[in-house]
């Protein structure tokens, strides 16, 4: 997926083949959220931001870090999710097949849930970033920190989502409580997020 053009990714996404599907696009918001940040935080260097360079310094390789993670995790999901239509095919005709299909799409569901489960801790770190650079970064290039929010915030509700649908097929309980707890953090980043592009729009207000 990473060596793919823009135009090829979006012909894959829209064609009718199981992935990728929207956990990969949840994980490309957040790499461009972070992508985002990352050019922000570089217009926010000399001279002028002396007193915040250490900050800004670590915000560059954070967020470099959370993008490379993202387009890793867009990969895994689109790989996870095939291994559940895999499973789905699996034959049934007799009781030892049906059972070893059940296992296997549990097995599979919990897979496609964790890619988009570590999108949201993505997401969540990319809003915290935002809130960071904000106060200290050129303001020429403030809306862009918005436009990271709302892509993060994208990432979030997206992943949630993503995750939620495997949920009822996973056996595993204490799997299932982690996942829950993962999704029940969402409307906090997003209401975060939202907060941070309200700060910004009344600041650019006429």
């Amino acid at each position: 997926m990473r060596d793919q053009t823009i135009t090829e990714y979006l012909s894959q996404l829209a064609a009718r083949v199981p992935a990728p599907g929207g956990g990969a696009a949840a994980a490309l918001h957040a790499a461009q959220a972070t992508a985002l940040l990352g050019m922000v935080a570089r217009y926010s260097t000399g001279g002028k931001y002396a007193a915040h360079a250490v900050t800004v310094d670590r915000i560059v390789r954070e967020t470099d870090t959370l993008r490379t993670a993202a387009v890793r995790l867009a990969e895994e999901d689109a790989a996870a999710f095939t291994a559940v239509t895999d499973a789905y095919r699996l034959p049934k005709d007799t009781d030892a097949a049906k059972a070893e299909r059940s296992a296997a799409i549990a097995r599979a569901l919990a897979g496609a849930a964790r890619p988009p489960a570590e999108v949201i801790g993505l997401a969540r770190a990319a809003v915290e970033l935002a809130a960071e650079l904000l106060p200290i970064g050129n303001r020429n290039v403030v809306t862009d920190i918005a436009a990271a929010t709302e892509a993060a915030r994208a990432a979030a509700t997206t992943a949630r989502v993503n995750v939620e649908i495997n949920l009822g097929g996973i056996r595993d309980d204490a799997l299932r409580a982690e996942l829950t707890a993962v999704t029940a953090a969402v409307d906090t980043i997003a209401e975060r997020a939202a907060a941070i592009t309200a700060a910004i729009r009344e600041d650019i207000a006429p």
